[in-house]
């Protein structure tokens, strides 16, 4: 009788265990924000190939799972792996080939680093980014005299932050035919006294940038695959890089498939007469890394290089507006083809005058509440009457926090004490739809996604300043935060029923840090460090 019940037992623990449903991988001992619809709390959850079988409390997924591989996250925070809604990607990975230049605190200081990095780059053009003359003593755009007694044989070009101004040597503008003179729609090419000073604004840029001869291919791999770790360090999963060519795309398509590239990417194609042609001919393009169905389109500069299209004149360069770096007819061209394509259309648009020119040119073909999801790329200065077309034409703000806390020492200046009061205004913009995605663009800003979240939620530098935050009433909640950099910044990409939260189904996209973003005090947010990264179940990153 024995033997019969203890082979009576044996036989329903096999039954148990073969109906147990089989994982990959538990994590375990956390605090899980799973980020979903009631922003719940879990304490572990269950992988299989790489997506998300179920969160919950371990004694529970242990009974119902048979489990291949267990982590201990060793009481960790667990997050969604961040989306950074608007960044530039290739460009951020072909810049560490570059001169850094960003953090300079003055001309000579430019000049000290790009003597240092031609000395050990003896050959070709020299190239960098990441000046901002307001961060010198002398707030004033540079000129190319130094740069023309440095290298007087050799191109050198070197952009301003926000990429919408550079700076380019004597050599440079003759290779590219530049002439004191010269003038051209939505740029600007500076001259003092009948001379070229160097500098050149928006469009202008690309007058001198196109002659530069393109990255090897190996070259562009390494700067991809460089970009992509720095991403994992900051817990990033998926980038949208806004504004690349058709050949970019295919050359992401090689190194997803072969496997040397595993970073998600949600790529807009630039407003070009090639990549149209490419998105007639071959559709959007979806894979489960790569996501290619919108256009980024120029409205206007930068407030930094008083490139952005005011209403009226900027508070500091009388009878100066800035400009449309297109004319309207133009954006109501591409309105047009990508409402018939049913495309996104995704458009920069920094100044009041920009701004309101986009919100109306995206009226006229939305027709009202919609969800084509067309979005104003960074929505930085919007006149007072403006906000509610967001709203009544279902168009996503695509903000970027660091921009504020940036621009917050100079943007009075530039814009005035009434009209700064609608720069900024995130929680203005936020209450228009009900959500609203975050990004950094980088490389114009820092890669960090913890100074996204802090400059989101404290609006202060990191030495505190101002006391009592930047125009606090635009302060987003941390739970807003944390949601414009994982649900809604999918939802933006029309990606939130496969990332943005850790839900069932969805991919195992996520982070560990080690402090809780939810709890941990203001002076402590940027110190937060990532300790891993997983992509897809697979870890990607530790610390």
């Amino acid at each position: 009788m024995k033997k019969i019940s203890l082979l009576l037992f044996i036989s329903f623990c096999l039954i148990g265990c073969s109906q147990k449903q089989k994982a990959d991988l538990l994590v375990y001992n956390a605090t899980i924000y799973t980020v979903d619809s009631a922003f719940s709390i879990a304490e572990a959850m269950v992988i299989k190939e790489g997506k998300i079988l179920a969160t919950g409390n371990t004694t529970d997924l242990e009974k119902e799972y048979t489990i291949t591989e267990k982590l201990d996250a060793g009481g960790k925070f667990i997050y969604p792996g961040f989306i950074d809604a608007h960044a530039h990607f290739v460009g951020y990975g072909l810049s560490l080939q570059t001169v850094d230049l960003s953090g300079t605190k003055s001309w000579e200081e430019c000049l000290e680093r790009v003597n240092s990095f031609a000395a050990t780059n003896k050959e070709g053009w020299i190239t960098g980014r990441g000046w901002d003359q307001n961060d010198w003593a002398m707030k004033e755009f540079p000129n190319n005299e130094s740069l023309d007694t440095l290298f007087p044989d050799r191109p050198v070009l070197l952009t301003r932050i926000d990429g919408h101004a550079a700076v380019a040597n004597q050599v440079a503008l003759d290779l590219a035919g530049v002439k004191a003179g010269d003038t051209l729609t939505g740029g600007e090419v500076e001259e003092m006294e009948g001379s070229l000073t160097g500098i050149l604004i928006d469009n202008a840029v690309d007058l001198v940038s196109t002659k530069i001869p393109a990255s090897t291919s190996e070259q562009f791999k390494k700067a991809l695959q460089a970009a992509q770790q720095n991403c994992f360090a900051m817990g990033l999963t998926t980038i949208d890089d806004c504004g690349l060519s058709y050949k970019s795309v295919e050359q992401i398509k090689e190194l997803q498939a072969a496997g040397d590239l595993k970073m998600r990417l949600y790529v807009m194609l630039s407003d070009e007469k090639a990549n149209y042609e490419y998105a007639r001919k071959n559709g959007p393009v979806k894979t489960e890394r790569l996501n290619v169905r919108s256009f980024k389109v120029y409205g206007d500069g930068a407030l930094g290089s008083r490139g952005a299209c005011l209403l009226n004149p900027y508070h500091d360069k009388t009878g100066h507006y800035g400009f449309l770096l297109s004319a309207p007819a133009h954006f109501d061209s591409v309105a047009s083809w990508l409402i018939a394509q049913r495309w996104q259309m995704c458009t920069h648009a920094i100044g009041d005058s920009g701004n309101r020119t986009m919100l109306h040119t995206y009226a006229k073909y939305l027709k009202g509440k919609n969800d084509l999801r067309w979005r104003i790329e960074h929505a930085q200065v919007v006149n007072k009457n403006d906000f509610d077309l967001f709203g009544q034409y279902s168009i996503i703000p695509s903000i970027q926090p660091t921009h504020a806390t940036s621009d917050m020492y100079w943007a009075g200046d530039r814009l005035g004490e009434e009209r700064v009061k609608g720069a900024y205004a995130y929680q203005q913009l936020l209450q228009q739809n009900g959500w609203l995605p975050l990004g950094t663009d980088f490389p114009v800003e820092d890669i960090s996604t913890f100074k996204t979240f802090y400059a989101a939620v404290v609006r202060k530098d990191a030495k505190g300043w101002p006391v009592n935050g930047y125009q606090m009433d635009n302060a987003l909640t941390r739970e807003q935060a944390l949601r414009g950099m994982t649900i809604w910044a999918a939802r933006s990409n029309f990606e939130e029923t496969e990332k943005g939260s850790l839900e069932k189904g969805k991919f195992a996209d996520f982070v560990i840090l080690d402090a809780d973003l939810m709890k941990e005090v203001p002076e402590r947010l940027l110190g937060v460090k990532v300790m891993k990264t997983f992509l897809g179940g697979e870890q990607v990153f530790s610390k």
